[in-house]
């Protein structure tokens, strides 16, 4: 599932990559090429985290939980570049940022690794956030 959410996203790049390149964006924003590598082994940690929870017997929550971030992170790319709607994949990354959160709270119940595979996610969705921010204070 993972796989899909990157290869949804490596679409929606691929068909407007001039939008990067026009918007106005903050200086501390990391240069286009990074998004790629980054959001390829986050993935990767995202996959092997749902692997980790669903090793427990991890409850059906926990799985709904984790099935609504990648489904808003798929949409997030989408919606950013290919929609041009940067205000709605704000709207989308905020929700995005509190249900991961929500979903670590569930996966810690079961497993503190699963947990704890998904900070970095959190944490770049958080760095994520503020450029979709700033991208939207700026233009």
């Amino acid at each position: 599932m993972s796989a899909i959410v990157g290869g949804v996203a490596a679409l929606a790049v691929a068909t407007r990559p001039e939008v990067h390149n026009l918007l106005a964006r903050p200086s501390w924003a990391p240069p286009g090429w990074l998004y790629g590598p980054v959001w390829s082994a986050l993935l990767l940690v995202v996959a092997f985290a749902g692997w980790s929870y669903w090793r427990t017997d991890g409850e059906t929550r926990g799985f709904a939980l984790y099935g609504v971030c990648l489904l808003l992170t798929l949409l997030w790319t989408p919606l950013f570049f290919a929609g041009g709607a940067h205000v709605l994949a704000l709207a989308d990354v905020v929700v995005l940022d509190l249900v991961v959160a929500v979903t670590m709270l569930e996966f810690a119940r079961r497993s503190k690794l699963a947990a704890w595979l998904l900070v970095p996610y959190l944490l770049w969705l958080l760095f994520s956030t503020a450029v979709n921010a700033a991208v939207v204070w700026l233009n």
